[in-house]
């Protein structure tokens, strides 16, 4: 059983989220080479619930638009858009897709469509917003090297 599953506050406010059937579908889709994409949703949206707990941020809005901020249905990899790059149209995407799902507030919406911040221009309105897309791109990086990082542990272990 994983952390965030033990964690029956959190569970409770994504719990909806993740028993439907197209946040599910996540799982079939590869994230960052090493993960699919709803097990770096489900990472995304609990570090950012525990570091917005800690911080007194909105640790529920955290949660939630966590879970839905890359709720796209392609590979990214080989899908290309004339409108613009996959960093400047998934975020919209994903807010269509959430939103015919979810209600969202202000709040979520904004953390879902600026997730991307940094490599888009769109300022995020909240600290929120800012939070999640911090920890979006450290698990991003932790995801992409986890295999290389698992070989460097298992070396200093070996005795």
């Amino acid at each position: 059983m994983q952390d965030w599953q033990r964690d029956k506050a959190y569970s409770n406010i994504v719990k909806d989220l993740l028993a439907h059937p197209q946040v599910q579908e996540l799982a079939n889709y590869t994230q960052h080479h090493h993960s699919d994409r709803l097990t770096h949703s489900i990472a995304v949206s609990y570090v950012s619930y525990q570091l917005g707990l800690r911080l007194g941020l909105n640790a529920t809005a955290l949660a939630r638009a966590g879970i839905l901020h890359d709720l796209f249905f392609y590979d990214w990899r080989t899908t290309k858009f004339e409108l613009g790059t996959h960093a400047f149209i998934h975020p919209r995407v994903s807010l269509r897709n959430a939103e015919k799902i979810t209600q969202l507030s202000p709040m979520e919406k904004d953390i879902i469509l600026k997730h991307m911040w940094g490599a888009t221009a769109a300022l995020p309105h909240y600290r929120e917003s800012l939070l999640l897309d911090l920890v979006d791109d450290y698990m991003a990086i932790a995801e992409f090297f986890s295999p290389a990082s698992a070989r460097v542990k298992r070396l200093f272990h070996a005795n």
